[in-house]
């Protein structure tokens, strides 16, 4: 019999009682992982710090909670979490060897936890019609739909052997970044599975379901820079353009899925324009300049101090009159 995938969305499986990766039935309450690690949570001082969720109200990073079957926490989850815990604590020249498929599996679960988190709250909410009693006014659009059942797809492949076939199904790109000791900056866009993260003495900037389309898009940049140690700034300057770049990507991708008694096999293809549309859609400055001035505000740059039309955006990354890039020393805001 061919191997099969679980889908929570068909059915709206968001609840203590179903693992959130295989769809069994739990039998103890116990039976759930932490989204953030616990060895981030320790190391950073996190568990009763706040994270902000989707509608804007808050939780705890230690009560962000997902329910996960007791045997793939035992053989996926906690050798993962190993795995990636030993490589983030030694830093950038540990990270760049870890698989790319194993870098992709720890931020879906990151990211997917925190979805997960967001759609139970968003459930919660009762509706407002009268002579209804709790019921979930929550409802996904069809697009959102599609994405987060394939990234869930994906996801599976910490329970189920599945290869992953043709073009790589991800954005990841690695830096050396300057970071001071004490800082886990973590931020992710989920209606288009944006993920960065920055850490110890590097950055991950990563689209989890592009087929590799922005990191091509964005290539000529980053390679400017991969043997460079950036200023904090730059980095989040580079996790900036490929948000945006993620942003004008047209297509959606498309998976052929088959299925067998021994794995499952997911294979893509390169996104490509057509004839009547590109593959993406065309830059705006202003557009850009005012998603830079959010990844710039620890620094206090607004927007109007980004761009001054018509020129260009200022750039940390390459000086608009010499289009030399900028030496990360040269920058004298704090880390």
């Amino acid at each position: 019999m061919a191997l099969k995938t679980y889908d929570p969305f068909q059915k709206n499986e968001f609840n203590p009682e179903t693992c959130f990766l295989t769809g069994q039935n739990l039998h103890s309450t116990e039976e759930q992982i932490s989204v953030f690690p616990e060895w981030v949570l320790d190391r950073y001082s996190l568990r009763d710090q706040i994270f902000k969720m989707l509608d804007y109200s808050s939780l705890k990073y230690q009560d962000l909670k997902i329910p996960c079957a007791a045997g793939l926490i035992e053989n996926a989850i906690n050798p993962l979490e190993k795995e990636i815990e030993k490589a983030f604590t030694t830093g950038y020249e540990a990270v760049v060897k870890v698989p790319e498929e194993r870098l992709f599996q720890w931020m879906a679960k990151l990211m997917y936890g925190v979805l997960y988190n967001d759609i139970i709250n968003e459930q919660k909410k009762p509706t407002i019609k009268k002579h209804v009693k709790n019921v979930a006014t929550f409802k996904l659009s069809p697009f959102l739909q599609e994405r987060f059942t394939k990234l869930h797809l994906m996801l599976q492949s910490l329970a189920v052997p599945m290869d992953f076939k043709g073009t790589k199904l991800w954005s990841i790109q690695i830096f050396k970044v300057k970071y001071s000791k004490d800082v886990f900056h973590y931020k992710d866009e989920s209606s288009n599975l944006n993920f960065s993260l920055g850490m110890n003495d590097f950055g991950i900037v990563a689209c989890l379901q592009d087929n590799g389309a922005v990191g091509i898009n964005q290539q000529e940049m980053t390679t400017k820079f991969i043997n460079k140690k950036l200023h904090p700034v730059q980095f989040e300057e580079l996790c900036a353009r490929f948000i945006y770049s993620n942003y004008l990507l047209n297509f959606l991708v498309k998976y052929t899925l088959e299925s067998t008694e021994e794995k499952i096999i997911l294979e893509s293809s390169p996104l490509v324009g057509t004839l009547n549309k590109s593959l993406f859609d065309l830059w705006d400055d202003n557009m850009f300049a005012q998603l830079l001035a959010g990844y710039l505000k620890p620094w206090g740059i607004t927007k109007d101090k980004i761009i001054t039309f018509p020129n260009s955006p200022n750039s940390f990354l390459r000086n608009n009159d010499t289009y030399e890039i900028v030496e990360p020393e040269s920058i004298k805001l704090p880390y």
